[in-house]
């Protein structure tokens, strides 16, 4: 048994929430949110080289991974492997990038099922953004 981190209230280890207060895991010393999330400490350009986070915070809010290679369900960074994904190499459900490969993508060059392009793109329903603006 341990105190409630909260309320002080003699909780089990193993608690999921405390029955006095309802503090999620009680037991723990800090608990940042549900989920898993992993940053490097190695670091590029001010960011971790790594930076793994499939993880919402206490608030309800998503952790946004943002690193040199980004991976998520929210996720930024130079190489980026997510749902939705801001990046110049990404791997996404929905993106926007220079390089893409996704379902739905705003990018420079892309593969993607539905998208529009800049430079170039392939796919099922991908468009020239220069044409549809008519700037071309």
């Amino acid at each position: 048994m341990k105190p409630c981190r909260e309320c002080a209230h003699q909780v089990s280890e193993q608690a999921f929430s405390c029955p006095q207060c309802g503090a999620p895991y009680p037991a723990r010393r800090q608990w940042t949110g549900w989920g898993v999330e992993y940053k490097s400490r190695a670091q590029l350009f001010g960011l971790p080289l790594l930076h793994i986070a499939f993880k919402y915070r206490p608030n309800r809010m998503p952790v946004v991974a943002r690193g040199v290679i980004a991976i998520g369900q929210f996720a930024c960074g130079i190489v980026c492997i997510s749902q939705f994904g801001v990046g110049v190499f990404s791997l996404s459900q929905f993106t926007v990038a220079v390089y893409a490969v996704a379902q739905f993508a705003v990018a420079y060059k892309l593969l993607a099922q539905m998208g529009l392009y800049l430079g170039e793109g392939r796919g099922q329903l991908v468009r020239d953004l220069g044409t549809l603006l008519g700037l071309q």
